[in-house]
């Protein structure tokens, strides 16, 4: 979740003034491309942040992997000030190699129920087509939870606490979506919904563990956003952009960076937060209003390729999408030629 933790790093480092670490796994210029978006977004948080005096470390690689937790101790305790008092864990992979068993595991994108005929929207014309999620197997739930549950969340909070570079009262969260009852077979209902109870189950072990620190741990469900992920689910373009327009419409809609601005400050650390019966803080309270979730649902039992456009913020989805990966912005000049061996040089 690339677009969420960056969106984490900007607020807790521009509006809080904090320093910060980032992990992820991106691909930087090559012979073959001039880098991924998240491989410039990790550039240009860290130049901006060092503008204002702040420490921002982008650590690149496979954050599953012991080698990785053991360099990002080591960086806490010898430069970052041996303390670190937020633990965000946000985390969207295909796969996983367990570094326990040295398995390497492969999610899957499918229902639990059975086979899903939804329509979704074709990002290349921006029209609904056909979509459809097939029914997973035993072995798709198993390899899905391994990679997108919260074994390896559990394991990087018992190596930070064991190392002793967790400060006292730090909390730490786990980015999740659960959605309405309209989006239940692909998300709840899906290999993804169980991956998220393993998630919401390993968060009430971490934070008993957390309780060593006076700290705490919990589950974020956030709002529905464009992610690189979420724009390829079936039926979530077509949920996410009639959302749009209904909060938009309402004066609550959020983009990334004020979604995670509210729940930082609102229900992270602030008096506001919103718990539910589960023990999670729901960041997606304004999403799930019963009057916005009623005409949302109005709006999709209706919505059609000639209606698109005035049933939905289809117009708004689609900027996102390619903001997200780094164009659609009208300040750019897309036709100047780079010097893409200068971009090679610059320091992640």
């Amino acid at each position: 979740m690339q677009y969420q933790k960056t969106a984490t790093r900007i607020v807790s480092a521009f509006g809080c003034g904090a320093d910060t670490i980032g992990i992820s796994f991106e691909l930087g210029v090559s012979d073959k491309r001039v880098g991924t978006a998240g491989w410039w977004n990790n550039i240009w948080v860290k130049e901006f942040a060092e503008k204002k005096g702040l420490l921002a470390k982008n650590f690149v690689g496979d954050a599953f992997g012991m080698e990785m937790k053991k360099a990002v101790i080591d960086y806490i305790k010898e430069v970052f000030g041996g303390k670190v008092d937020l633990v965000v864990y946000s985390l969207a992979s295909g796969r996983r190699t367990d570094p326990i068993d040295g398995k390497t595991y492969m999610s899957a994108l499918k229902s639990i129920d059975g086979a899903i005929e939804a329509n979704t929207i074709d990002l290349t014309t921006g029209t609904i087509v056909a979509g459809k999620m097939e029914k997973a197997t035993e072995e798709d739930i198993f390899n899905t939870v391994k990679v997108m549950g919260g074994e390896d969340w559990k394991l990087w909070m018992k190596m930070l606490l064991e190392a002793g570079v967790l400060a006292e009262g730090c909390i730490t969260t786990a980015y999740s979506y659960e959605g309405p009852k309209a989006m239940y077979p692909i998300y709840e209902g899906g290999t993804i919904g169980a991956a998220k109870r393993d998630l919401e189950k390993k968060a009430f072990e971490i934070n008993d563990l957390m309780k060593k620190v006076d700290g705490e741990g919990f589950v974020s469900v956030c709002k529905a956003l464009v992610t690189k992920a979420s724009a390829y689910i079936p039926l979530f373009p077509i949920y996410c952009s009639i959302l749009y327009k209904v909060m938009k419409e309402n004066k609550i809609h959020e983009d990334c960076i004020g979604q995670i601005e509210r729940l930082v400050v609102d229900m992270v650390y602030g008096d506001k937060r919103v718990v539910d019966a589960k023990g999670r803080v729901r960041g997606d309270n304004l999403e799930m209003v019963p009057a916005v979730q009623a005409e949302v649902e109005a709006l999709m039992s209706k919505v059609s390729n000639e209606n698109l456009h005035s049933c939905s913020d289809i117009e708004g989805f689609m900027q996102e999408f390619l903001e997200l990966n780094g164009f659609g912005f009208s300040n750019i000049d897309y036709d100047i030629p780079i010097n893409v061996d200068a971009l090679a040089k610059l320091n992640y």
